[in-house]
């Protein structure tokens, strides 16, 4: 085993030089993603060693970058778009929702499309107005996409290798705050030891609540349990890793066991992925439940400047306030 202790960014740095390496048409492209490195330095050093053929500073048109990625996957190349912000997506998501996600059933299955969209996410770096957003629920609502997220630097290794060689679109969200977060992660393990991409993970096993999470939510879960823990309550923490195709069996077998459950993510909790996770664990677990699902998100607001952000971000207390409310039934 060679691990290495390294940051989720470097993860996915280290997992697209090793696809890159693998598969020679495998192109990165985006806005200050060769030169520059990427804002948050994720494609740093692969211009220097691929060339600027391979990794394209474009211009910032986010709409052009997906429809020339759309381009080169139907002349059998593998893109791997960086949306700079999440809030940059949206002049983007006519392309995506129109055109890459209804590609492969418009050719009645004879094209694919194997485009991955690597979209940084969610709050809690101090940003300003469109650089905190968590629009995951726009895309999971989309037939056609793959979208899953990454929390943690082995998976983000993994999982942005699984991405792009999917001969399916993939939207590939990255926690922004997460990206400085260290593990050891082992650079040389054999994909087939890897947990398949659109696998679940129990992170926190537990016994009295399960709470689901994914990308930066995922460690405030962990804290939470593991402050629950000092007080003797056991809480199950799952990783969803992939929101569509979602690994159902994972959740409701833990929910059937606990009875009770927790749904936690950055977006506002009005129509958020979190209400399609109750109505799905309320359909297969309804006689075991103990308690309904409940959720803990954003405010139903705009994201708010970064001196209130720490008050609309889900943190460890509004986890466990909404933990201790499932027992009140």
């Amino acid at each position: 085993m060679s691990a290495e202790n390294i940051a989720l960014a470097k993860g996915i740095n280290h997992g697209l030089r090793k696809a890159m390496e693998n598969d020679p048409k495998v192109v990165v492209m985006g806005e200050d993603v060769g030169k520059l490195g990427g804002v948050f330095r994720v494609t740093d050093g692969l211009q220097k060693d691929f060339g600027e053929e391979r990794v394209i500073d474009t211009p910032l048109a986010e709409s052009g970058i997906v429809g020339t990625a759309i381009g080169l996957a139907l002349r059998g190349y593998r893109p791997v778009v960086e949306i700079q912000f999440d809030g940059f997506v949206f002049p983007a998501v006519d392309q995506i929702i129109t055109q890459l996600s209804k590609m492969h059933l418009r050719s009645l299955g004879t094209t694919q499309v194997p485009v991955v969209i690597r979209i940084p996410c969610g709050g809690g770096i101090g940003a300003v107005e469109h650089h905190s957003e968590s629009p995951e629920v726009y895309f999971t609502h989309t037939a056609g996409l793959r979208v899953v997220a990454c929390s943690n630097p082995g998976d983000a290794f993994t999982m942005i290798q699984q991405a792009i060689s999917s001969p399916d679109p993939v939207i590939f969200f990255e926690p922004k705050r997460r990206y400085w977060d260290k593990a050891a992660v082992d650079l040389e393990a054999a994909p087939s030891s890897w947990t398949p991409l659109y696998d679940a993970r129990v992170v926190t096993p537990g016994e009295h609540v399960t709470v689901l999470a994914w990308g930066p939510s995922v460690k405030t879960c962990m804290e939470a349990a593991a402050a629950a823990a000092e007080e003797g309550r056991s809480i199950e923490v799952i990783d969803l890793r992939s929101l569509n195709p979602l690994d159902i069996d994972t959740i409701t077998a833990s929910v059937n066991r606990t009875g009770r459950c927790v749904v936690v993510h950055e977006a506002p909790v009005f129509s958020g992925f979190g209400a399609e996770l109750a109505a799905r664990i309320t359909e297969r677990c309804f006689y075991r439940l103990e308690a309904p699902v409940l959720r803990v998100g954003g405010m139903s607001t705009p994201y708010p400047p970064s001196r209130l952000e720490d008050h609309y971000l889900p943190d460890l207390d509004r986890v466990l306030d909404a933990v201790d409310r499932t027992f009140g039934w």
